[in-house]
């Protein structure tokens, strides 16, 4: 069974108010209905064998886990998990007692080698969500996917993701954009760099990526902290995931 509603849109779905200004321009726009269609193309064709990530009240989780007055860094996923019960809406996250995904293993490992984080241990949940209540918008290019179809969703959330990536480079200062992976750096073009924000690069954390280096050793972790001291910020807990 499906975990889409199929009587309700998106655009139904609420986000915290800070992102109002982004999403009622964003939603009057015509390939949002476009995006709606796909949507219910996809409950329809696939609804009895495939499931659509996250649940429909979560695709908005990373706006409501992080509110825009707040923002100070955002990471960039590409689209959310495609197995059963590990989408939640943020990048990389995945819900209180599920397995911890590949991914996430390694940017666990990143953040305990990182010494001046000072992790005594690897994370036992893989929750994000109190990252993301500091200020860390857990964003994936694509906010919905279909059950074991890498990217399916992904062209007809494009327009979306990129504009709220523009959207917050014209909106705010000093934010961290945080480029993990080549499909992440693409992005790069879609924020101004020049002397307004900050931008971090590395390889992706997926096991394949990370083997053949650029992962481990990037600190990014700590270079966030440093960055935000430096901008009189309050640095983000990584500690509070444990």
């Amino acid at each position: 069974m499906t975990t889409w509603n199929e009587s309700q849109k998106i655009t139904n779905i609420e986000t915290h108010s800070s992102w109002s200004k982004f999403f009622n321009n964003e939603f009057k726009k015509e390939y949002i209905g476009e995006l709606e269609e796909f949507l219910q193309q996809e409950i329809e064709k696939f609804g009895e064998i495939r499931e659509i990530y996250p649940p429909r009240e979560q695709v908005f989780n990373a706006f409501n886990n992080c509110h825009l007055d707040k923002l100070k860094v955002v990471i960039i996923g590409q689209d959310p998990y495609i197995n059963p019960g590990e989408a939640m809406g943020l990048s990389f996250s995945v819900p209180k007692g599920k397995k911890i995904p590949p991914s996430l293993k390694n940017i666990y490992l990143e953040l305990y080698k990182d010494k001046e984080v000072e992790f005594s241990c690897l994370p036992k949940s893989g929750d994000l969500s109190s990252w993301a209540e500091q200020g860390i918008l857990l964003l994936n290019a694509s906010l919905t996917v279909r059950q074991s179809k890498s990217n399916s969703h992904y062209k007809y959330w494009q327009k979306l993701t990129d504009n709220l990536i523009k959207f917050i480079s014209n909106e705010k200062e000093n934010v961290i954009f945080v480029l993990w992976g080549n499909f992440a750096k693409q992005k790069k073009q879609l924020i101004n760099t020049l002397n307004k924000h900050h931008i971090l690069e590395s390889a992706h954390p997926s096991p394949l990526s990370a083997s053949r280096g650029g992962w481990f050793g990037n600190n990014h972790f700590s270079k966030i902290n440093n960055i935000l001291k430096n901008n009189n910020k309050e640095i983000i807990n990584w500690h509070s995931i444990i």
